[in-house]
């Protein structure tokens, strides 16, 4: 025991789900606690996957099978309707003839078996992941303890204090860790580039932007298989640094209420374009904002001819700088004639110079990923699945509340309008957001809600309407008169050509509205964000990112030699103090002698 205490002092053992990891209180190996939604996310994904794969090999099987049964079904009745040709001819040889046909039928039955069971599909193995930056390992070791029917983790990472972390934590975790998790020293690209389509699962979670490792990223996924990723650079996808966007990501993007939707559908178009390059396609089954990141799932095809629908899937972004209208732009269009399908460019531009509401100028950004960045049906079955395992996922309430918004969402309209913002442009009270929906579904359209923003309402209907929408409000709800040149003012000038109804509607209220489920949670402490880069020393200016408590339980050492040099700072303060004062006292006696000389 003795022996054992003295190798794990200085160590922190930290529990979460059914895998323990060791950190050392240096900060030499990246941890955020606040990843666990991320990572809960991640297996309820896993777990989905690993069943979908199942039925679509199911169902590829009993398809190849009545296949071939058909060939055989062909086969046979092809040699049947030649041997009663062949017993009509002649009647000398009917009986050696028959029996010879049957000897050939015989050899026709047993050659496709031979075949099918030659050339059939093998057996589907387990799923192999790899998670490209390991760090501390927990990642890898949740998935290879909690995901039933997983294979072989491969957790990789370039720097060597985190891969001895991580070969530290597979042996801390017992024989099934030790079984299934291999830790390797190696940088992320290079591993990838030099096992293409290996692996059915890949996990980027990079610190930062993930765009150095997507070209290498989607070159090792299996076809069929996953790619994770995670972006934490969100002022830079925000549109806080637009040309450093545009040139990681080689989208532009523009500020808006949905910029954090924007940020993930540039992320699936920097993966589409990367993807392309291969002859390879993606398709988003799950995209999340959480926290202070973005994370995306996408299934990645090859197909030659399916990448030449990739400009029916991007779009580019005109909002006006006055108001909130935005309006997209598709990059192409198909084009049918005579039976044939082509692919064209997109007509353009879609918007005036001027916007028609306001009159201000347009600014334009993208091109953006504008198809679902959804799945519906993996959604719910996440959702399922989620909720029947709920004390295997320790982040329960958080990622619930997530799968249950995205579930109501339109997920074939992209982007979305915020009502508050609606309301600051035309300096008028706010409309519940029930009469507003209420409103928007008796004129005919759709409008649902956003995981992105608690405020944001997603719709069909065009701006035309929702500014129509507006005006009524307005006109029975007054306000003070704007200048003649302010946005809401040229807006409000002209006419509704839409009467709207803000009667309440039953489908003004989702379902989890109706019955009360909580979909946005505030954080569970404080707090509750990104870290300090691993190997940075922690000092006291990370006291707002990491709270107090971190500063002195993380390193005595480091606390200590702090105090020390804090009072040696004090003492030195103190010594300047008094020369200070040695010096005001010489200067005010000199004034005091200078003024009493005559």
């Amino acid at each position: 025991m003795g022996d054992v205490g003295e190798k794990l002092k200085g160590y922190t053992i930290i529990k979460e789900g059914e895998a323990e990891i060791l950190m050392h209180s240096s900060n030499s190996v990246f941890f955020n606690k606040a990843q666990v939604n991320n990572r809960d996310m991640s297996i309820a994904v896993l777990r989905t996957f690993i069943d979908k794969r199942k039925e679509e090999h199911a169902a590829m099987l009993n398809k190849k099978g009545k296949s071939e049964q058909k060939v055989l079904e062909c086969t046979l009745g092809t040699e049947a309707e030649a041997t009663t040709f062949q017993s009509q001819k002649t009647n000398g040889d009917c009986e050696m003839h028959l029996n010879q046909s049957i000897d050939e039928a015989d050899e026709t039955v047993k050659e496709p078996t031979m075949a099918s069971s030659w050339k059939g599909p093998r057996e589907l193995k387990a799923p192999k992941v790899l998670e490209a930056l390991a760090a501390s390992g927990l990642r890898a070791l949740r998935y290879a303890r909690e995901v039933d029917g997983i294979g072989h983790v491969i957790a990789v990472d370039n720097d060597k204090a985190s891969v001895e972390a991580c070969r530290r934590n597979i042996q801390f975790n017992g024989s099934v860790a030790c079984s299934k998790v291999e830790a390797h020293l190696a940088d992320a690209r290079v591993h990838m580039l030099t096992h293409p389509k290996e692996f059915d699962v890949v996990d980027l979670d990079p610190y930062g932007s993930p765009s150095v490792f997507l070209d290498s990223a989607v070159q090792s996924v299996a076809d069929g298989g996953i790619l994770m990723c995670t972006a934490t650079d969100m002022a830079v996808l925000c549109g806080g640094n637009g040309e450093v966007c545009y040139s990681k990501y080689g989208s532009y993007p523009v500020k808006g209420k949905y910029c954090h939707e924007m940020a993930l559908r540039i992320l699936l178009a920097s993966i589409e374009s990367h993807a392309n390059r291969y002859k390879r396609y993606i398709v988003p089954i799950l995209s999340v904002h959480m926290d202070f990141y973005i994370r995306v799932f996408v299934r990645i095809y090859t197909s030659a001819s399916e990448i030449k629908n990739t400009p029916l899937k991007l779009s580019y972004v005109y909002q006006c700088v006055g108001c909130d209208s935005f309006h997209l732009q598709s990059l192409g269009r198909i084009v049918s004639k005579n039976n044939s399908v082509k692919s064209a460019p997109g007509f353009g531009p879609v918007v005036p110079q001027e916007c028609t509401h306001c009159g201000k100028k347009f600014n334009m950004g993208g091109p953006i990923w504008s198809a679902p960045i959804h799945d519906q049906e993996w959604v719910l079955s996440m959702l399922a699945n989620v909720k029947a395992m709920k004390e295997k996922y320790p982040a329960y309430d958080k990622i619930t509340s997530v799968l249950t918004t995205i579930s109501e969402e339109l997920h074939d309209v992209p982007l979305f309008v915020s009502l508050h913002n609606l309301c600051a442009t035309l300096k008028c009270t706010s409309p519940s957001a029930v009469m507003f929906r209420s409103a928007v579904i008796n004129a005919g359209y759709r409008i649902s809600g956003s995981h992105v923003n608690p405020l944001g309402l997603k719709s069909d209907a065009p701006m035309d309407v929702i500014w129509d929408i507006m005006r009524c409000w307005v006109k029975s709800h007054p306000i003070r008169a704007q200048p003649p040149d302010h946005s809401g003012t040229v807006i409000l000038s002209k006419e509704p050509k839409l009467q709207a109804n803000f009667a309440r509607v039953v489908a003004s209220l989702s379902k989890a509205q109706a019955k009360k489920v909580k979909r946005f949670l505030p954080n569970p402490e404080r707090h509750w964000g990104p870290k300090v880069r691993a190997g940075r020393q922690i000092t006291s200016k990370h006291s707002s990112l990491l709270g107090p408590q971190i500063l002195t339980g993380s390193s005595n050492n480091e606390v200590e030699n702090g105090a020390a040099s804090e009072q040696d700072v004090n003492d030195e303060h103190i010594a300047e103090q008094d020369v200070n004062d040695e010096h005001i006292a010489k200067r005010q006696k000199t004034h005091d002698l200078s003024t009493s000389d005559p």
